[in-house]
């Protein structure tokens, strides 16, 4: 599907939304169907990215959205914002395998940004990345977001997060100004 000829709609997600979000976010992270797009972690973990209760979790919190997009009926992409006092985090970002390379990333980061600065007037967006994942964290730095050198482990041991498939797993802190 061409995201540029194809109009996208944007909303929030609810909880009905749930168990097609997993599958989204699954299928641009994990197995076979995430190695058609470029932001595969199957080299690196194996097993689930997300559940349904992770999902529902951020549907409900007062403090955090889910924006969905849509295209042609169809969620082809995800992310999650969360408030966190002057800043808004970033994170559950997924668009499918199928119209990943279009623009459409790049689409739902501005707006997520966007609202961030609108709704809650933050100064800056967070997020953590996978140090290992440094094809996608060029993509972020060529939007603006800087490394900060901030390291927080991986969850070894808790397989809601996946199965890592290396021993040296590690998130770093990535964060733009929102001016």
């Amino acid at each position: 599907m061409d995201t540029n000829t194809t109009e996208s709609s944007f909303r929030d997600a609810t909880d009905a939304d749930v168990d097609a979000l997993v599958a989204l976010v699954e299928s641009a992270y994990r197995g076979d169907s995430s190695r058609a797009g470029w932001t595969t972690e199957a080299h690196l973990l194996e097993g689930q990215r997300t559940d349904p209760e992770g999902v529902l979790d951020v549907i409900k919190s007062p403090d955090a959205q889910v924006l969905i997009v849509e295209q042609a009926g169809r969620i082809v992409a995800c992310c999650q914002l969360e408030h966190r006092g002057d800043h808004a985090y970033f994170g559950m970002f997924a668009v499918s395998p199928t119209v990943q390379g279009g623009g459409l990333g790049r689409t739902v980061l501005e707006e997520a940004e966007r609202r961030a600065r609108a709704d809650w007037g933050v100064t800056e967006m967070h997020m953590t990345v996978i140090v290992q994942r440094e094809d996608l964290i060029a993509w972020y730095e060529r939007r603006g977001y800087r490394r900060t050198g901030r390291m927080t482990p991986f969850p070894y041991g808790d397989e809601r997060f996946g199965v890592p498939q290396r021993d040296d797993l590690r998130f770093e802190l990535l964060v733009k100004p929102l001016g």
